[in-house]
């Protein structure tokens, strides 16, 4: 039997290296990290930089981008930038909030390859330069004081009276809606008598700092509730605190729709289960405090209940939270919390205004009444070429709303997202109310961030470029209507003429007020 000869062993080839690397080295890689991170680092700048040219221009002379100007220019509503004298005319504005979306587009992108520190220093800075400017775009800042100074200083209440009815406040010639009662919660109207007695320019900063406070907490909420939901917080934190709706709109207006937000990112945050994904988790690295957070609903709906008590609209995700536990005994328990909350705001109203402590439902109700030019029902009005927004055509938007609401409830109790359901149907609320306010795009920014649908978050950043395009003057020849028609009302009181226009905006007048300033 013959024996075969073993092969000869194979000498080592060595093959020359290329002179340009492979695609797939962690060299190469590097490259395109870092061009990514420079246009995060360049968004970062100009959002800070357009944030700051916008405040201290607002600051620097009395402009239509600061309404409650028509009280004066004292140096406390200016603020410490009014001695830089930038300026802000109309194109510049328009220049400098087309720059600042620009740039929160370069953020989005490169958001989860920035150092979370960078983010939310970013954040705190923005805040902080919108805190020393003047309040922007809207006047309700004064309209929060004058209600807290109704009934604290005058013994009226603010869910039955109206700021008119106090004409020598100091309040009464900054603020723009004097012939309306309250729309805000018991909770909140109670805690602003605290402020009534800081003064004019005390209670104006005061509410200013609310308004920062609450955005930074709600950012840093959000940014953990998506942590525990196994998602980038730094991408969530950026999406909502860098949103220029929230920067120069909410924040910039010192509106309280930031405690509302508040509400939503602690009910998000405390409701978050937990972590089911490895994907932002690093090998062998063990699960954070947060990330092994057990859910916890009860505490939930009542941080959503607190934001009733600021604002009716948080009770929208009160239905959606309950459906989302996957047991029906616990939906019964977390629905049963609910109420209990709720029965808790409920007393608090009535303790502070007796029989009108519900009030505040009946003003929502004056204000539904109104049309503002640029909602949805009124410019698809105008579209289709009819006069003004008749009352059947808002009809069937809340309609639309009803059906999109009730197929998203379906959809929760059927195991859905329930922050994905509540965030489409906040956007339907906001299509289809006739009292759109441009800064209510931020009700759906943490529904957003958090939940993992890239429709509504591409929904959401729809809505809110929709809310920064009817402020800037490209927009005019597209959304402005071709006449403008006002009521006027006679009166016993010369100084108040001017006022009572805007009392006589309603539908069944068939007139608009334009919120754009």
């Amino acid at each position: 039997m013959s024996t075969i000869p073993a092969a000869p062993p194979l000498q080592s080839v060595r093959i020359a290296a290329s002179r340009h690397e492979d695609a797939s080295s962690p060299a190469a890689l590097r490259a395109p990290v870092r061009v990514v991170q420079a246009l995060g680092a360049l968004g970062l700048l100009g959002i800070l930089t357009t944030v700051f040219l916008v405040s201290a221009g607002a600051a620097s002379a009395p402009s239509q981008y600061v309404p409650a100007r028509s009280g004066g220019w004292p140096a406390w509503l200016a603020g410490p930038l009014r001695g830089l004298d930038i300026g802000l005319s109309s194109g510049g504005f328009q220049t400098l909030m087309l720059l600042m979306c620009a740039s929160y587009a370069l953020v989005l992108v490169a958001a989860r390859r920035l150092p979370l520190a960078a983010l939310a220093g970013a954040i705190v800075l923005a805040d902080v330069i919108l805190l020393l400017g003047p309040p922007l775009i809207s006047q309700d800042v004064f309209g929060y004081l004058a209600f807290a100074r109704l009934g604290a200083l005058h013994g009226l209440d603010p869910y039955t009276h109206v700021a008119a009815e106090a004409p020598t406040d100091p309040t009464y010639h900054f603020i723009g809606w004097p012939f309306l009662h309250s729309p805000y919660g018991p909770l909140f109207t109670l805690a602003s008598y605290a402020i009534a007695p800081l003064g004019l320019a005390g209670g104006l900063w005061a509410f200013k700092s609310i308004a920062v406070l609450s955005s930074l907490g709600a950012v840093a909420l959000i940014a953990r509730a998506a942590a525990r939901a196994g998602r980038s917080p730094g991408w969530a934190a950026a999406f909502v605190g860098l949103n220029p709706v929230l920067l120069v709109l909410a924040v910039g207006g010192a509106h309280n729709d930031t405690l509302l937000l508040l509400a939503l990112a602690a009910a998000l945050a405390l409701s978050a289960h937990q972590r089911t994904t490895t994907a932002t988790q690093a090998p062998g690295r063990p699960l954070s405090a947060d990330e092994r957070a057990r859910p916890r609903p009860g505490a939930a709906v009542a941080a959503l209940a607190a934001g009733v008590g600021v604002k009716v609209t948080a009770g929208l995700a009160l239905p959606f939270l309950v459906l989302a536990s996957p047991r029906l005994r616990e939906r019964w328990q977390v629905a049963l919390n609910a109420v209990l909350a709720l029965a808790a705001i409920a007393i608090v109203g009535v303790i502070g205004f007796g029989v009108h402590g519900f009030g505040f439902v009946n003003a929502i109700g004056e204000q539904q009444q109104l049309v503002a030019t640029h909602s949805i029902p009124a410019e698809t009005a105008r579209l289709v070429g009819l006069s003004g927004t008749p009352s059947w055509w808002r009809h069937l938007y809340l309609v639309g709303f009803a059906v999109v609401l009730l197929y998203a409830l379906w959809r929760t109790a059927r195991g859905a997202d329930w922050r994905a359901a509540a965030g489409w149907s906040t956007i339907a609320l906001l299509a289809s109310t006739a009292w759109l306010l441009p800064w209510y795009a931020i009700w759906v920014l943490p529904l957003a961030a958090v939940s993992g649908d890239r429709r509504l978050r591409a929904a959401t950043l729809v809505l809110c470029a929709y809310a920064i395009l009817i402020h800037l003057p490209l927009a005019d020849p597209v959304l402005s209507p071709a006449k403008a028609r006002v009521v006027h009302l006679d009166i016993g009181v010369p100084s108040l003429g001017h006022r009572l226009e805007l009392a006589g905006f309603q539908v069944l007048h068939d007139v608009h007020v334009d919120l754009r300033w």
